[in-house]
Parts: C-alpha cells; structure tokens; sequence
C-alpha cells in the first residue's frame, strides 16, 4: 500500500495517541472529519492499523522482574515446535515470543513479581513446555525505551 503524507501522519498521531477523536485526528491532519475517519478505516482495513491497546504499567501491576529468557528446544521437528508455540502463547506472564535465529530458538520476553517468583515459574512453567532442552535468562536492569512505535516510512 502506498502511504501519502496524511496516510503517515495519521498513523504517527494514532501511535502516539490512540485515544484522539476523530474530529481531534483530522485538525491534526488538516482534514474534515468524514474523509479523516474514511482514510482510517482504510488503514485499518489494509492491516496497517491492527488494533488499539493501552500501555499498562508493569510496575504498578506488581510485575518488578522483566526476565528475557532464551529457549532452545531439542527437536526441530514441525510438530514440536508447533505444540511449543501452542502453549507458550497461553501463558500470560510471557508477554512476548520470538522465533529467532541463532543457537537459540525461541526469545520470550517475561514478566514476574520478584526473582523467586520467576525462579519458581522458569523451572514449573518454563521448563516443562514441550520439547524444552535448554533456558538462558538475562535480566532488565533498567527500561530504556519500552515503546513500540514504528518508524513510519
């Protein structure tokens, strides 16, 4: 899809603010709002806009531990890694999975209360999907930068 100069700047203010109006979305496109909801609902529908969500604090959800586990599986085998992809999109706690390259095979982002309660659930939780053979964690000592905006071409 071909993205014009208000296609772009009506997908960087609805990144930025989600919750604008539509009448508030067109002042800041330079539209009237019928055409602005119009190109919207365009967007949407190619896929480009693929929902709205609130960013939540972790922090205050009593989530302290941000863990980044990497996980290698012992079987390549489509079946295996289907079940292991069925499963793990399951568990709330893993916020967000990866299939990555390189001698892992899989990066889970992960959140926990504190370090034992993500002890507890690497070796209970983690440990336990199938066709698991190994986890490598790594730990956010500080969040930098924890929006998900993309840059718009």
């Amino acid at each position: 899809m071909d993205l014009d100069r208000i296609d772009r700047q009506l997908l960087q203010a609805l990144q930025q603010d989600a919750r604008l109006t539509v009448a508030e979305l067109a002042e800041r496109v330079a539209l009237s709002p019928s055409p602005c909801w119009r190109r919207v609902k365009r967007l949407e529908e190619a896929g480009l806009i693929q929902g709205y969500q609130a960013r939540l604090s972790a922090e205050r959800l009593g989530y302290g531990v941000t863990a980044f586990v990497s996980v290698m599986v012992g079987s390549h085998s489509q079946e295996s890694a289907r079940a292991f992809e069925a499963r793990v999109t399951e568990i709330p706690e893993v916020i967000a999975c990866h299939n990555i390259s390189g001698r892992y095979d899989f990066l889970l982002e992960v959140v926990a209360p504190d370090l034992n309660a993500f002890g507890d659930f690497a070796r209970n939780t983690l440990q336990t999907l199938p066709g698991v053979k190994e986890l490598y964690s790594s730990f956010s000592l500080k969040a930098l930068k924890t929006e998900r905006r993309l840059p718009i071409p």
